[in-house]
């Protein structure tokens, strides 16, 4: 691996845990589990989000999407998607916690049914409680700098503010907020949510975020495997463009070549052409 992409792939460390790869990515929507584990692979993620909700966590006799991870290099982040209380979050945490699978949670509480938007409220208060209780909390929230900066108060190890609505890959649409968030976070940032295509997961590591996680993007792409290789080198990209420090813009045009140093027009065209 040459040393260009290995300075876009420096690690991160989020609650004293670090990880190789800053693209996590989740294990829903699949056309079946080995496909997700081929993509799992092929994405070189080293984190994968997992619903407690949503997996068979009693029956080990039973196939589970569990049995499709390898978790000798892939840590299990449970997340509490499908929950809409605090109450009902807070539980779920709990479960995943029991049943082995890690005190550690993206920590989802839903407010709309449409827009899967989340409840900041309900989320603030569930953040209280499973800090409180040795949880390692990562709360999905809005794009929003004020619940940002008080869910990091409130004890989270990370921030995951969307990009745009789950699953509709829109893209990052309030660039402005996500800077914001990124400048006065004391915490990791992964934008989380509404990721379409590589482009817009270099988007999101240019604007500074330590990390982008994603699931329907790759999940639902015509060839899953392709399109999470794909998100691996845009983050990839992303970071090292960030590191590098793009430009600035300008309304006009700035020549590539300055004119100090030029012959003047009279002297070049005078000049011998050479053979």
């Amino acid at each position: 691996m040459s040393t260009t992409i290995e300075r876009g792939r420096e690690s991160f460390e989020i609650g004293g845990r670090t990880f190789a790869s800053r693209l996590i990515v989740g294990t829903g929507k699949y056309p079946s589990h080995a496909v997700m584990a081929d993509a799992h692979r092929a994405s070189g993620a080293d984190m994968v989000t997992v619903a407690v909700r949503r997996v068979n966590l009693t029956d080990r006799s039973k196939e589970s999407l569990l049995d499709y991870i390898d978790t000798s290099r892939i840590f299990i982040l449970p997340n509490t998607a499908g929950c809409y209380t605090a109450d009902e979050a807070i539980r779920a945490a709990r479960l995943g916690r029991e049943v082995g699978l890690s005190n550690w949670v993206k920590l989802e509480v839903i407010g709309d049914e449409r827009t899967l938007f989340p409840d900041n409220v309900a989320l603030l208060e569930a953040t209280r409680v499973l800090v409180a209780e040795g949880f390692v909390v990562l709360p999905y929230t809005n794009d929003d700098p004020v619940i940002c900066r008080k869910l990091e108060e409130a004890g989270a190890a990370a921030v995951m503010p969307l990009g745009a609505p789950i699953g509709s890959g829109l893209g990052i649409q309030n660039l402005n907020n996500m800077r914001i968030i990124r400048e006065q976070a004391g915490i990791p940032v992964i934008v989380d949510a509404g990721v379409g295509t590589a482009s817009d997961a270099a988007i999101a590591m240019e604007l500074g975020a330590d990390a982008v996680l994603m699931n329907t993007a790759i999940a639902l792409a015509r060839d899953p495997v392709a399109m999470a290789t794909a998100m691996r080198l845009a983050v990839e990209a992303g970071r090292l463009a960030f590191r590098a420090g793009r430009i600035p813009r300008r309304s006009y045009a700035s020549a590539s070549s300055p004119a100090e140093g030029l012959l003047p027009p009279a002297v070049a065209a005078a000049a011998p052409a050479r053979s």
